[in-house]
C-alpha cells in the first residue's frame, strides 16, 4: 500500500505473529481445565482476537462488545456508550477481554466496571498494544503484547477514519 499517511512501522508482522503465539500459550496455561469466554472489543480487536483464538489450547467461546467513547477523532474523553452488548451471560464464567490497544485506559476502565457488575468468576484483560505515556487510570492488564510510544497507531485492526485496519503490521500514522 503506497500511502503518505503510513509512517514508521512500530510492530512488524513477524513480531505480531510470534507474540500472539506466546500470549496464546500463556493464556492456555493459565486457563487449563477451564472454559474461557473471550470478549472482543469491536472493531479494532477482531484481527488480534481471531489470530489469538486459533492458537488457544483451551475450550473457549467468543462474544463481542462495541463501545463508543466521545471525543475528537484521536483522543478519548472517557465518556463511553455501549453500541453492541454481549449475547452471552457471563455470570460465574472466566472472562478475558481482548483489546487492540489500551491508550488512556478510560474505555477499558468502563468495560471492567460494566462486566465486573455481571459477576463473572474471573475477569482479565489481554491487550495487543499499550501506550503507558497516555495512561490516565491504572488498570490491571494481565496480558500485554507490546508497549508502543505515544503515536497514533494503525494497522492489524487499528484504523484511522475506518481505513488501514488491513495492514499486516502496526504503523504510526503520519499526521
Amino acid at each position: 500500500m503506497d500511502d503518505d499517511l503510513i509512517g514508521e512501522i512500530l510492530v512488524p508482522a513477524d513480531d505480531l505473529a510470534r507474540r500472539v503465539r506466546e500470549l496464546a500459550a500463556d493464556i492456555s496455561r493459565d486457563y487449563a481445565g477451564r472454559d474461557l469466554v473471550l470478549i472482543g472489543v469491536l472493531k479494532g480487536a477482531v484481527f488480534f482476537l481471531s489470530d489469538l483464538m486459533r492458537h488457544l489450547e483451551v475450550p473457549c467461546e467468543v462474544d463481542f462488545m462495541a463501545v463508543a467513547s466521545y471525543g475528537s477523532a484521536t483522543k478519548s474523553s472517557g465518556v463511553v456508550r455501549i453500541l453492541k452488548d454481549l449475547d452471552a451471560v457471563i455470570e460465574g464464567r472466566d472472562v478475558l477481554i481482548v483489546e487492540d490497544i489500551v491508550d488512556s485506559g478510560l474505555t477499558l476502565q468502563y468495560l471492567l466496571r460494566n462486566l465486573g457488575a455481571r459477576n463473572p468468576r474471573s475477569l482479565e484483560v489481554c491487550a495487543l498494544l499499550t501506550k503507558p505515556e497516555r495512561r490516565k487510570v491504572d488498570l490491571p492488564t494481565r496480558y500485554v503484547g507490546f508497549e508502543i510510544p505515544n503515536r497514533f497507531a494503525i494497522g492489524y485492526g487499528l484504523d484511522h477514519l475506518e481505513q488501514y485496519r488491513n495492514l499486516p503490521y502496526v504503523a504510526a500514522l503520519n499526521e
